[in-house]
């Protein structure tokens, strides 16, 4: 991984940064929000993964062979890249500069490893990770949506424990165990940064203990 120039700086719009275990209801909560605030905006990643059933390049995600993304890391065209699954993922700096320039607040839908190289370019950018009520729901959900073999569950679920291992490097957690509410608490946390303020952190210390295996 490496991190991009340090010269791209958000000139009026706000940078949220939405990170989840994989099957941790990120996307879907994303796009909830996306459909209810016209001044939010995606910031649409570039990856060398193939598309899932109903996704379009340029709308999820700008799907490139891994040559492409390697000449754009040469080039310096990303904010962050990270390698998740053996697939890589990064953000086109330039891209994300004029979304924050015409003043819209953007979304970064990455993982903790790109969250990480933001934070440094973006030091107020406000991040949120998303935890599972258990990972019994996690397996769940994975299951259900029928995207993965087995064997690819039993490594994101292996994978999972590492991913929210890393929850205490970002601004606020939403556990999404009942979907609305926890789409309003995203929504709140939305709200509060734009008015200059910080809503309370709830202290989730007995849910880490279990999703970690501590417990």
């Amino acid at each position: 991984m490496n991190n991009a120039s340090t010269e791209v700086k958000p000139e009026s719009g706000l940078l949220f940064i939405i990170a989840a275990p994989s099957g941790g209801g990120k996307t879907s909560l994303v796009n909830a929000l996306l459909a209810t605030d016209p001044k939010l905006a995606l910031s649409v990643s570039h990856t060398t993964r193939e598309p899932r059933r109903g996704e379009t390049s340029g709308v999820q995600y700008h799907f490139i062979d891994h040559d492409s993304f390697r000449e754009m890391v040469e080039r310096g065209e990303f904010l962050e890249h990270a390698m998740v699954f053996g697939n890589f993922y990064g953000t086109h700096k330039q891209a994300l500069a004029e979304q924050l320039q015409q003043g819209l607040d953007v979304i970064l839908e990455i993982d903790w490893q790109g969250a990480a190289q933001v934070r440094e370019i973006f030091p107020d950018s406000i991040s949120i990770f998303i935890l599972p009520p258990s990972l019994d729901v996690l397996r769940q959900r994975l299951s259900r949506r029928a995207q993965d073999s087995e064997t690819v569950i039993a490594r994101r679920m292996r994978d999972a424990r590492s991913e929210i291992s890393h929850w205490d490097e970002f601004d606020h957690l939403v556990v999404n165990q009942v979907f609305e509410d926890a789409l309003e608490e995203i929504r709140s946390i939305v709200d509060s940064a734009r008015r200059g303020e910080s809503p309370r952190r709830c202290d989730y210390t007995d849910l880490l203990a279990e999703l970690l295996g501590n417990g």
